[in-house]
């Protein structure tokens, strides 16, 4: 990663037994933190003005200027039960506008980078969503924002999941959700969304995919910011019916 990330894949492998929510909260904290000792320095000397955002549940937009916005552990449950679905991202956001992002998978040594006007990129390799047309035919997924979701969001999410069931060939649920937007920004699935949600899930993916020449918009269609209740991230030639899918 060009921020020299190293230290997670020496601490992955083993599961991590917790029995509490606090020592879950512990073993997450000591991922981020081994992580943050190693980007936090070099972010900061490359935007040293840029503030720093790193609470990865937080939602909602920015004050104005630069922002870096880094989850140092994405899927980090996922590292602790020995998953391997998890990762790296740091995004500089300009005004509530991601610009620059970065996410790194370092189990596989990936790692995927999006600039504003100059497409998005799998290492050196272009990426571009997918050319298809028909939902019945699309790959789609889905994410839990975070544990702990009222009621209201856990039901619509549990209806949209039914909705896609019958409208696309194949539903994917999992957690992070920036792995899903990896993967519509280079093809391999055709549609993510999400309801609620936090910064540092969903910029790095909308970059990369807008790059890549997909659509971003609420599950409503309407224009996405980190307001929005809903996310929904696709390849432009299902955008519409999955907008019909999510809104009945």
């Amino acid at each position: 990663m060009p921020f020299g990330f190293s230290a997670p894949p020496q601490r992955f492998g083993d599961v991590v037994r917790y029995r509490t929510r606090e020592e879950l909260m512990r073993a997450l904290a000591a991922n981020d933190d081994t992580a943050l000792d190693i980007l936090r320095p070099r972010l900061t000397r490359l935007r040293p003005d840029a503030g720093w955002v790193e609470d990865e549940l937080d939602g909602g937009a920015l004050p104005p200027g630069e922002w870096w916005v880094v989850d140092p552990a994405e899927g980090n449950v996922n590292h602790l039960h020995a998953l391997p679905e998890w990762a790296v991202t740091a995004t500089l956001v300009r005004e509530n506008q991601p610009v620059l992002t970065a996410v790194h998978l370092p189990l596989t040594g990936e790692t995927y980078t999006a600039l504003t006007g100059a497409g998005a990129h799998l290492d050196d390799r272009p990426l571009h969503v997918s050319r298809t047309t028909d939902l019945g035919l699309s790959i789609v997924a889905t994410s839990q924002a975070r544990p702990d979701e009222d009621e209201k969001v856990v039901r619509r999410v549990g209806s949209s999941i039914t909705a896609m069931l019958f409208d696309a060939l194949v539903v994917r649920t999992s957690v992070p959700a920036t792995l899903h937007l990896l993967n519509v920004a280079a093809g391999r699935i055709d549609a993510f969304w999400q309801f609620a949600g936090a910064r540092a899930d969903l910029l790095p993916g909308a970059l990369l995919v807008t790059e890549s020449g997909g659509r971003i918009s609420d599950a409503e269609g309407r224009p996405w910011t980190p307001q929005s209740e809903s996310f929904l991230a696709t390849a432009p030639g299902v955008h519409t019916q999955a907008v019909a899918a999510l809104s009945r």
